[in-house]
């Protein structure tokens, strides 16, 4: 009897391997957006750019070793490195530098919120450069996903508190517009790579070359600015940082981005994206317990509105 019940359960979770895999990317990005912000909080969001950046590319080579027998993808031709470089570039290096500042300024919850515009944006930036249509239905997810950040994000400034002062209110904004630079950045950076992406492409080799350009760029302006030497001693002084980094990094481009595919290749992609987009929801919890963050239901309602606005760009 065990036995006939272990095995309906394996069954079960066999079935429904896409489902978890995209469930766990959404919670992957929530506890790796937390360790990011707070590593960023103690030695800075350039710093924490520069070095997940190392540590993503270091994992992502040896499981692109392991996968195709390769440390590089050495069969990939000029244009998928020059469109994929140019994507990691804009996605990796300059978007998510903004999105870390804005981690630090007002934290994960918020910044990952504005920073679900990121499909909008770029199935505008697809409709403009790459031709594809937008739908009726496309259009709708559009205004709904605004309206359901705009009803989170104005309730601060819309409702000055007893400690609001002029330069709070500008740093709140100030990190609002560094998340909405991060999701543009996304943005781009998926439209250009879709281009790199053409003749079924492999993703992960897709993923190591973004990763490749965006750190050779990120250490190049590093060592332009002679900042490399003072970046060791930084991590050499805070060890729990750099700890939260490597767990942070392992999180979101290695596991996280490897249980996005599980999800899209054993389920339907509209699932698969709905619940691989869930990540401002499994903040509210957790910026609440790490932050101390005051999540009224006003923010709840919102952050709903959006995620489920976003979700019908993908059916």
């Amino acid at each position: 009897m065990c036995r006939s019940f272990l095995n309906y359960g394996v069954g079960m979770f066999a079935q429904y391997i896409g489902e978890l895999a995209a469930i766990g990317t959404s919670v992957a990005f929530a506890f790796g957006s937390t360790l990011f912000t707070l590593s960023g909080r103690i030695i800075g969001s350039k710093l924490v750019n520069r070095t997940r950046l190392v540590i993503a590319l270091l994992g992502v080579m040896l499981v692109h070793f392991l996968w195709f027998g390769d440390v590089l993808p050495n069969d990939a031709g000029f244009q998928p490195w020059f469109w994929l470089g140019v994507s990691g570039f804009v996605g990796l290096a300059l978007g998510d530098g903004l999105l870390f500042q804005a981690f630090v300024m007002i934290g994960p919850r918020l910044s990952m919120l504005v920073f679900s515009l990121s499909p909008v944006l770029g199935a505008i930036l697809a409709w403009v450069f790459l031709g594809e249509t937008l739908s009726l239905q496309d259009i709708l997810g559009i205004f709904i996903t605004v309206a359901g950040i705009a009803m989170v994000v104005t309730e601060r400034t819309g409702k000055p508190k007893n400690d609001e002062t002029p330069d709070n209110t500008r740093h709140y904004i100030y990190g609002l517009l560094f998340a909405l630079g991060g999701a543009f950045g996304q943005a781009g950076g998926q439209v250009l790579a879709k281009i790199g992406l053409a003749n079924n492409f492999p993703t992960f080799s897709a993923l190591l070359i973004r990763l490749i350009v965006a750190t050779a760029i990120i250490w190049a302006l590093t060592i332009a600015q002679k900042e490399v030497l003072s970046s060791y001693r930084n991590l050499r002084a805070n060890p729990r940082a750099v700890g939260m980094l490597i767990v942070a990094a392992l999180l979101g481009p290695i596991i996280g981005v490897w249980l996005s595919l599980v999800a899209i290749q054993n389920s339907p992609i509209g699932i698969a994206t709905t619940l691989s987009s869930l990540t401002p929801i499994f903040l509210i919890p957790i910026a609440y317990y790490v932050f101390g963050d005051k999540v009224t239901k006003q923010a709840v309602i919102g952050t709903l509105i959006a995620v489920g606005g976003s979700t019908l760009l993908f059916f």
